[in-house]
């Protein structure tokens, strides 16, 4: 199965929690075993799995991503702006998907694990793209 979630952002930098909308589109395809691709087809956007236990967690990295590598002008490759080249080397050092394994019709996770969709040049609308696979037996 094939399905796209929308996200929304609403900053030129941030991080949005998509684990509840991920384990319903799981939960829609009535896989129970199997493998869930989540992709982000944008070039300044990435996916990761963090912790989302301490709300202050997604600040710190917001922070540490923009500390490693700053907007500037310097860069060779500014085809939009100064931001969008930064949000290139940024999709390149977090990635763009991710592999999760299903069982019992869930996505599985450590207890403070969230899948979070990391915008680094918004605010604008996005898609994640979901293929979700059953588990041939």
């Amino acid at each position: 199965m094939f399905t796209e979630i929308k996200v929304n952002t609403t900053k030129s930098e941030c991080l949005v929690n998509i684990t509840e909308q991920v384990q319903q589109a799981i939960a829609e395809s009535k896989v129970q075993e199997g493998i869930c691709v989540v992709f982000v087809p944008h070039t300044t956007a990435a996916i990761t799995i963090n912790s989302c236990l301490d709300s202050m967690t997604p600040e710190d990295i917001i922070s540490d991503v923009h500390r490693l590598v700053p907007t500037r002008v310097d860069f060779k490759h500014i085809y939009d702006t100064p931001a969008d080249a930064a949000g290139h080397i940024k999709s390149v050092l977090i990635g763009n998907s991710l592999s999760l394994i299903i069982k019992d019709g869930k996505a599985l996770l450590g207890g403070s694990q969230s899948i979070l969709f990391f915008e680094f040049d918004g605010p604008r609308s996005r898609v994640v793209q979901l293929r979700i696979l059953s588990e041939s037996k």
